[in-house]
C-alpha cells in the first residue's frame, strides 16, 4: 500500500509498498482508499509543504487494475468514478505537487502523473504510454479533458491515438514531462523542485488551481456511464 515519507517540507508519497521493487502499483479499489489516506495526512499538516510522488522499481504505477476490473465489470462505473477523484484530488490540491516519474507510467498511471503541477522522468529506463488505443479501450470524458488540457494539442493527439511509448527526452520534447533525469536522480529533482515552493500551500493556492482546472475538474465529475469508455 502507498506509503509517506518527508524530506524537509516536501512529503513524499510512495505508490507501492515499502521495500518492494517489484508491484505494479495499480489502482485497486483499496489502494485509491490509501492513496487519499495518505493525501488525506499531507494535507493535515500545518505549515510549509509540497508533495512529490513516485515509487520504486520498474514501475510508476501499470494503471487500472484490470484484473480487478475485469472480474467486477458490475462495478466498473463505480470504480472509474473512483479513479477520476484521485486526479481530481491532485489537480487542485492546496500544495505544490510534482510527479517523479521512475519507472513505467502507463495508462491511468500516466494520468496520475499528468494530474500533477510537474513532472520530472527519469530519461535511461521507463516509459510514458497511453495504451488505450492498442488495448480497444476508450477514454472517459474526464480521462479525455485531462489529457488534451494538460498535454500540447499535438502530443495529447498522438498518445491517445497511437499508443506510442515516450522515454524521458521524447516526453520532454513533446511537453509531457518538464524534465528528464539520468540514473536515479528523478527523485532529488523533483523534490529540489517541490522544495522552491513549500511557501505558498494553503487554500487560496487550491482555489488558484481549482480554477484553473475547472473544466478539467467538471469532465472528472460526470459520471462514468454518462462517458464514452468501451471494456474490451
Amino acid at each position: 500500500m502507498p506509503y509517506l515519507e518527508r524530506d524537509g517540507d516536501v512529503f513524499i508519497l510512495y505508490l507501492g509498498n515499502a521495500g518492494q521493487t517489484d508491484s505494479e502499483n495499480r489502482f485497486h479499489p483499496d489502494w485509491i482508499d490509501a492513496v487519499h489516506a495518505r493525501l488525506d495526512e499531507v494535507e493535515a499538516h500545518e505549515g510549509p509543504a509540497a508533495l512529490v510522488t513516485t515509487a520504486t522499481g520498474k514501475f510508476f504505477t501499470n494503471g487500472l487494475d484490470t484484473d480487478w476490473l475485469f472480474g467486477n465489470l458490475d462495478k466498473a462505473h463505480w470504480y472509474l468514478d473512483r479513479v477520476h477523484t484521485v486526479f481530481a484530488r491532485l489537480l487542485e490540491f492546496p500544495m505544490t505537487t510534482v510527479a517523479a516519474v521512475q519507472g513505467h507510467a502507463f495508462g491511468a498511471g500516466a494520468m496520475l502523473a499528468t494530474s500533477h503541477d510537474q513532472r520530472v522522468m527519469r530519461s535511461d529506463r521507463g516509459f510514458y504510454c497511453l495504451p488505450e488505443a492498442n488495448l480497444n479501450m476508450g477514454f472517459t470524458i474526464g480521462m479525455n479533458s485531462l489529457m488534451t488540457t494538460q498535454l500540447p494539442r499535438a502530443t495529447a493527439v498522438e498518445a491517445m491515438t497511437s499508443a506510442r511509448r515516450y522515454g524521458g527526452p521524447d516526453a520532454v520534447a513533446g511537453g509531457i514531462v518538464h524534465e528528464a533525469v539520468e540514473g536515479d536522480g528523478v527523485l532529488a529533482a523533483a523534490v529540489a523542485r517541490a522544495a522552491a515552493s513549500t511557501n505558498v500551500r494553503g487554500d487560496n493556492l487550491g482555489r488558484i488551481k481549482a480554477g484553473i482546472h475547472a473544466p478539467i475538474l467538471t469532465a472528472l465529475a460526470v459520471p462514468t456511464d454518462a462517458g464514452n469508455l468501451k471494456l474490451g
